[in-house]
């Protein structure tokens, strides 16, 4: 299937048309693929190779998602713009090196995106894709959002200090510094990718994704999961709002468990779809409820119960979402490998929540 056909259905998706859409994975895999990570992540090429051997099953598969590829730099993409060193171990995706002083962050104002070793890496990894990626999209690299980039950069000093009344000042100065560059690295990815601002297809570490047709970006915040929901809403919220507004507004990512923050983040226009990095953590029902109270997709994968098979899943999942009147991008926790039962599974998932 073509993918203006795939992104049509999200479309109509979007727009309250049909079912809800499901992405079934050709073959169970890992999220990363690590193996020789080193060396591919610092050659374009074999890093394109990878990500396209993942993604090409994807194109003729029965699913919804659109087959996806980008340079899959992980976390340390943003923060080593702006100067943080980084790790790269056999096996693993990069891992920070040590934080930086407030003086060095504050150099990162003047951090020149285009001559950037990762930003460089991006670029010839898009341009590759250009000229031999046909039939497959790709998307943004890896972008942590406005307090996961500042505890990158500045370490577990930034709790300390957040707390802290006298530091306040500081604290400001570096979520606007982290503000700053999540927002002129966006711009300047979507631009090497010849996307509009308000527009996204985003896979989302996976070879399959979704397409926003209002919303430009993805942000993650994990750290915010340590926060206190009062620090949340005076510190976060704002930041997050301002980072996601030049965007038409954006799809969130975290892992871990806060249900203030899963409640908090529905409650906010501009954040159109929620992933979880770790459904298996909450109670079903209330995401879906929440999701449906403020019209949140959920876009994310949904724990599966112990020893359930692919149907009484999607089964017990449709109601769900029946019941509720909530919208959901499935990435299925349990699915078929059979080409035949994927179709069937596709096709009752449409079935049930049209």
């Amino acid at each position: 299937m073509a993918i203006q056909e795939r992104r049509g259905a999200f479309e109509r998706f979007w727009r309250g048309e049909g079912p809800c859409l499901i992405l079934i994975p050709p073959s169970a895999q890992e999220l990363y693929d690590c193996a020789d990570y080193p060396t591919r992540f610092n050659d374009p090429e074999a890093m394109w190779a990878s990500e396209m051997a993942r993604a090409r099953p994807v194109a003729d598969w029965p699913t919804d998602g659109i087959p996806t590829v980008r340079p899959n730099l992980g976390v340390i993409f943003i923060p080593a713009i702006a100067g943080l060193p980084y790790e790269l171990k056999p096996g693993q995706m990069p891992w920070p090196g040590e934080p930086l002083d407030r003086n060095a962050i504050r150099m990162a104002r003047d951090a020149e995106l285009d001559q950037a070793h990762v930003m460089r890496l991006a670029a010839d990894f898009y341009a590759i894709h250009r000229e031999r990626g046909d039939g497959i999209a790709t998307y943004m690299a890896d972008t942590q959002g406005v307090f996961d980039i500042a505890h990158l950069l500045y370490g577990e000093k930034v709790f300390y200090e957040l707390a802290d009344p006298h530091e306040g000042e500081w604290i400001a100065e570096l979520l606007e510094i982290s503000l700053d560059l999540y927002i002129r690295v966006s711009k300047h990815l979507k631009s090497l990718l010849g996307e509009p601002l308000t527009r996204l297809t985003h896979g989302h570490g996976t070879s399959q994704g979704a397409f926003f047709p209002t919303a430009g970006v993805r942000f993650c915040e994990d750290t915010p999961t340590l926060l206190s929901p009062a620090t949340i809403e005076g510190t976060l919220v704002p930041y997050i709002e301002r980072a996601i507004e030049p965007f038409g507004g954006g799809f969130a990512h975290f892992c871990g468990r806060h249900e203030f923050l899963f409640e908090r983040l529905c409650r906010m226009p501009q954040v159109q779809a929620i992933d979880l990095g770790n459904p298996e953590y909450f109670d079903t029902p209330w995401l879906l409820e929440c999701c449906a109270e403020t019209d949140t997709v959920l876009y994310s994968r949904v724990a599966a119960e112990a020893g359930e098979a692919w149907e009484p899943y999607v089964r017990r999942l449709a109601r769900l979402v029946r019941d509720t009147g909530a919208r959901v991008i499935l990435r299925p926790a349990v699915f078929p490998q059979a080409r035949g039962a994927c179709q069937a599974m596709r096709g009752l998932w449409h079935e049930l929540t049209a």
